[in-house]
């Protein structure tokens, strides 16, 4: 993989890549990093695709928004991004809060996303967005001389994590520590109206779930509700940090999808 800097008009991203063929940009969830793709970039790069993954505007090695960051903030820099690398669409995707990063992209610029995938993202009408910060953990927790801040930050994701997988834990508290304002992401999330943007989705679409996610698992239904057309696949067994805990069974899926729903990428690779 390589890593490499784009600027844009809201600032400096950071973001790596792999591979060669037909452009994949997957975005995280917050707060972590690009490395949330770590082990999928080499998989989608053997599959025949340019892999790539931003680092979301105040997280990873990327600069800070400018003011308070929105889902329509770190869209418009994902869209950014693509004007750097020269690439006219791309195939847009991203992890719980990158999922609504992603669609908001592609509502935003339907001529830039050629297709679009949802990994655990939650469905945000009134509902969905109370539902969403009664479970979000709280990651904005200031230093205490005792380290204390660091044990409650991975006391209260542990929950969220396969019990015999310590070292994803460790990533996701490397890049909560590091992040501009942890939590800044899931703020705007919080106040996104997804609702009334839904109807202007008009691209090819995958609704990938976990199955042991109970954050957004539970939302997949009302998907299929809202999005009939979308092509469907569940991961089992995985949880939240699908991407990292089984990156063969996440790439597999968007490669899967890919190689029917999207003209280009049946081209790329074998």
């Amino acid at each position: 993989m390589r890593k490499e800097y784009a600027d844009t008009p809201q600032g400096r991203l950071h973001y790596a890549r792999d591979g060669e063929g037909p452009p994949v940009v997957l975005t995280h969830q917050t707060p972590r990093s690009a490395d949330e793709y770590a082990g999928v970039l080499p998989l989608l790069a053997a599959g025949g695709f340019t892999a790539i993954a931003p680092d979301t505007l105040g997280y990873g090695e990327s600069e800070p928004p400018r003011g308070a960051p929105t889902i329509e903030t770190y869209a418009t820099a994902l869209l950014a991004l693509l004007d750097v690398l020269e690439l006219p669409a791309a195939v847009v995707g991203g992890h719980h809060t990158g999922g609504v990063i992603a669609f908001e992209a592609a509502v935003a610029a339907p001529h830039r996303v050629a297709s679009l995938v949802l990994s655990c993202t939650p469905y945000l009408d009134e509902k969905g967005r109370a539902a969403l910060r009664a479970q979000t953990p709280t990651e904005d927790q200031p230093p205490r001389i005792d380290a204390g801040h660091l044990l409650d930050l991975w006391r209260q994701r542990a929950a969220f994590y396969p019990p015999d997988r310590p070292e994803l834990l460790d990533r996701f508290l490397r890049d909560a520590l590091r992040a501009w304002r942890p939590q800044a992401g899931h703020t705007a999330v919080g106040s996104y109206r997804m609702e009334d943007r839904i109807d202007r989705l008009a691209v090819p679409t995958l609704l990938l779930g976990a199955d042991a996610d109970p954050v957004s698992y539970p939302d997949l239904d009302r998907w299929r509700q809202v999005l009939p057309d979308g092509r469907i696949a569940v991961i089992a067994g995985a949880g939240v940090p699908a991407p990292e805990h089984m990156p063969r069974e996440f790439a597999d899926a968007i490669i899967d999808f890919l190689r029917t729903h999207h003209p280009l990428a049946r081209a790329g690779g074998s």
